[in-house]
């Protein structure tokens, strides 16, 4: 997945300032240009990580309708430092583990 995204942000031009990879979820915090919308940016991640997957696992058509969920959550660093963000992101797994 980490190279999938890696793969998309340097066709885009943007910039993963924060990823974290869990086991049913992504967390991604990225710089992109002001003309692409954060749902954009969303979608081009799941679009082109969907279609990868799918063809090199067929048995995901099987298995699973779609890939992804069609919901996804977006935010805007502004009321936030993007320092907090990017701790916020690169400490999900930790506070993934603590919850079990």
């Amino acid at each position: 997945m980490r190279e999938l995204i890696g793969q998309k942000v340097a066709e885009r031009g943007w910039e993963v300032i924060a990823l974290e990879v869990m086991p049913d979820h992504v967390h991604l915090f990225a710089r992109h240009g002001p003309k692409a919308s954060a749902s954009y940016v969303a979608n081009q991640f799941k679009g082109s990580a969907s279609r990868v997957l799918r063809s090199e696992f067929p048995r995901l058509k099987s298995q699973r309708p779609t890939l992804w969920s069609s919901s996804f959550s977006v935010a805007s660093v502004g009321a936030v430092s993007a320092d907090m963000a990017e701790k916020d992101i690169s400490t999900q797994r930790e506070r993934s583990r603590t919850k079990k």
